[in-house]
């Protein structure tokens, strides 16, 4: 359980760094990356998205039995973000500098896979938890 508390909560907090400062970047990529971000809805709209999924990072981390199921969708965001990187860096559709983002989530997908198989509590303590619940 301590894993999964130190993956989330580490992701979160970096999530968090990465993310926040890209409120104030949106003409700043456009000049450094053209051409300029041509719909900002989607674009505020990725960057809220992701903000988030930091915050369910944490609150991951400060409970991993509790919020296990929720593992499953945030292994989920890192592999889709990361393969995405990976298929649009080789089709030659993103610059080969952004290939440590998606090797980054990608890696944090594999943590958090990790720590999903981890939490897993075993049958026989589930079935005490259950035996001992009082009946609904």
């Amino acid at each position: 359980m301590k894993f999964a508390k130190v993956v989330f909560t580490m992701a979160g907090i970096l999530g968090l760094l990465e993310l926040v400062p890209l409120y104030f970047m949106y003409n700043v990529i456009g000049r450094q990356d053209p051409p300029p971000i041509t719909h900002p809805g989607f674009y505020y709209g990725f960057v809220g998205t992701a903000l988030a999924w930091q915050i369910a990072f944490l609150m991951i981390g400060r409970d991993p039995v509790r919020f296990r199921p929720v593992m499953i969708a945030a292994v989920v965001e890192k592999f889709s973000y990361s393969v995405a990187v990976f298929v649009l860096v080789a089709q030659s559709r993103m610059h080969g500098s952004d290939l440590p983002f998606g090797i980054q989530d990608f890696t944090l997908g594999i943590l958090f896979l990790t720590a999903f198989v981890k939490t897993a509590q075993p049958a026989a303590s589930l079935k005490a938890i259950s035996a001992a619940a009082p009946d609904a």
